[in-house]
């Protein structure tokens, strides 16, 4: 298996373990009786269960390009070491920005995510140049 895609097997359990903390924290704070209802109408999650739900959807957002890339550098026959570093700076900023953003640790929040943006970007570039 290719680096690139051992990285997305990993962002994949990162998504899982996401879950699972956003779970627990929006069940603690709606209760069971209200997270096992049909859910008719919208709850807002605030505090840590809020910021742990914002950046589960901006993982959704993010491994989607990511996954993007790694199918296009690995069936493009292009992976090469630039493309195994961009993969894993991406996984490391994912790891990075979830207690960046549970922490409200600003710029940095911003600053990791852009991290991580470009270096999918720099894969899904590097398959088309190099």
């Amino acid at each position: 298996m290719t680096p690139e895609l051992t990285v997305l097997a990993y962002a994949g359990l990162l998504q899982a373990l996401q879950f699972t903390a956003y779970s627990v924290a929006a069940n603690l704070q709606v209760g069971p009786k209200t997270a096992m209802g049909p859910r008719d109408t919208k709850i807002e999650l605030t505090g840590t269960a809020g910021r742990l739900q914002r950046a589960l959807n901006n993982h959704f957002e993010g491994l989607i390009l990511f996954t993007l890339a790694v199918v296009v550098v690995v069936l493009g026959d292009r992976t090469t070491g630039l493309s195994a570093a961009c993969a894993s700076t991406y996984l490391g900023a994912r790891v990075l920005y979830v207690p960046a953003y549970v922490f409200g640790l600003s710029p940095w929040r911003s600053l990791i995510w852009f991290v991580g943006f470009l270096a999918t970007m720099l894969m899904l570039i590097s398959a088309l140049v190099f």
